[in-house]
């Protein structure tokens, strides 16, 4: 994610949805990965109002920690499960997919959105599989801006 501004985009994309969130008033939670760690940035709460202060600290530090990663969220979306049963649980995952590890569908998710950040020629398709593999939406970033590919 650290090649060409796909993390800036992926910043820009992250405040859309919290935004978004925030008309809905909906519940957000936010994991963050990468670098060999993965960190719980917000506990499920109440979307707020974000900004640049916030978010120009979230980093990327290649080696890709998926498993890791989408196993913290996976304890986030339990935990919010037993505390809201009813509430629906969404994940969306934003990556390029350049990992070699396997990684198993989050406990806790209802749907899983995953955005695929992967535009670099050629294109290794991982995205795709996991989000076949999960029964998951594929998103390509494009589309979901609405950009010509």
């Amino acid at each position: 994610m650290l090649a060409g501004e796909r993390l800036v985009r992926a910043k820009g994309l992250l405040i859309t949805l919290f935004d978004r969130a925030y008309r809905e008033r909906a519940e957000v939670a936010l994991v963050c990965f990468g670098g060999g760690r993965a960190e719980v940035r917000r506990q499920p709460g109440t979307a707020h109002w974000w900004n640049e202060r916030w978010i120009a600290p979230i980093g990327g530090g290649g080696g890709t920690p998926l498993a890791l990663g989408l196993g913290c969220a996976s304890n986030v979306l339990e935990r919010a499960a037993r505390r809201r049963p009813a509430q629906q649980r969404w994940l969306w995952l934003l990556t390029d997919g350049r990992t070699n590890e396997a990684a198993e569908r989050p406990a806790g998710a209802e749907r899983i959105v995953i955005v695929d950040f992967d535009e670099r020629m050629p294109r290794v398709g991982r995205c795709m599989a996991i989000a076949r593999a999960w029964q998951a939406e594929h998103v390509p970033l494009a589309e979901l801006l609405g950009e010509r590919a």
